[in-house]
């Protein structure tokens, strides 16, 4: 994990417990900042400190983080940075703040890095315990975790794929658009479609993979119309999408709609017609 630092990066990042450390934000000439135990905070040579005694990154120390998380292939990885990141060895998803440069109205390429968003992936089983028991104990359904980004919707759904393998042996399809949902443990009857769109991931196990559940991250705009295949199929779809309120959800097609208050924080659980669903 994190074997793309460079050195004086990496010796800052010794000095903390892993398990507690969720994001990097690696911005040149300005103090290194953390994410650690759910909390922000600088860190310098010697652990956690004040922006005045922050390590500050360079220019230079960037370029040698996205050249060593994409092992020096710019080339393997130029369409994930046309979507404003790239997914390292394990999972490490790293965003990135820079020029991007349009040709046609598409992205053609992006340029002048100067910000990294580092998240890093963490099991912590047993988080999705609450969901588990109050909407899949008694049989599976199709639902959505809504939340803000960084409230652990990504791990939780990763926990949730990991229960429903070990309780039912369901067969789960994993539709892992930017690599960083299949990190971890998903279980012994999960299997795992990398870096493709939704709809292609989708259709794709529709039509070969015959999956009791497909689980995928992060819904926008037209992912909607694949899970509402999926569903038409017969598939129960697991998924997650950066939204705070049932009603900006854009589709309504999931039996449950989960609200999180943070990581294993359940605020409400709604059914489909926005009641509650009265599992709890």
């Amino acid at each position: 994990m994190l074997e793309f630092l460079p050195p004086r990066i990496s010796s800052c990042v010794q000095c903390l417990n892993l398990n507690k450390l969720y994001e990097l934000r690696v911005r040149a000439d300005k103090p290194l900042h953390v994410n650690y135990g759910g909390e922000f905070h600088f860190l310098g040579t010697s652990g956690l400190c004040s922006a005045a005694h922050a390590l500050r990154p360079t220019l230079h120390e960037i370029e040698e983080i996205l050249l060593a998380a994409c092992e020096h292939s710019v080339y393997a990885v130029e369409n994930q940075l046309k979507e404003g990141f790239l997914t390292a060895a394990h999972g490490e998803r790293l965003g990135v703040a820079g020029t991007f440069v349009y040709e046609r109205g598409s992205v053609q390429a992006v340029r002048d890095i100067t910000s990294l968003c580092i998240r890093i992936p963490h099991d912590v089983i047993g988080c999705a315990a609450e969901i588990y028991r109050r909407c899949l104990e008694s049989g599976l359904c199709s639902l959505i975790l809504l939340g803000p980004p960084g409230d652990g919707k990504t791990t939780l759904l990763r926990d949730l794929t990991r229960t429903v393998c070990e309780k039912r042996s369901s067969n789960i399809l994993v539709s892992d658009e930017r690599g960083e949902l299949s990190a971890g443990q998903l279980g012994e009857t999960a299997d795992v479609i990398r870096f493709a769109d939704k709809s292609t991931a989708f259709t794709s196990a529709i039509r070969a993979l015959r999956p009791d559940v497909i689980v995928t991250d992060e819904l926008v705009g037209d992912d909607y119309a694949a899970v509402r295949r999926a569903v038409a199929s017969g598939i129960f779809v697991f998924a997650s999408a950066h939204l705070t309120r049932f009603e900006d959800v854009p589709d309504k097609i999931f039996d449950r709609y989960i609200l999180l208050d943070g990581l294993g924080g359940v605020r409400e659980i709604l059914g489909g017609k926005e009641e509650p669903c009265g599992l709890g």
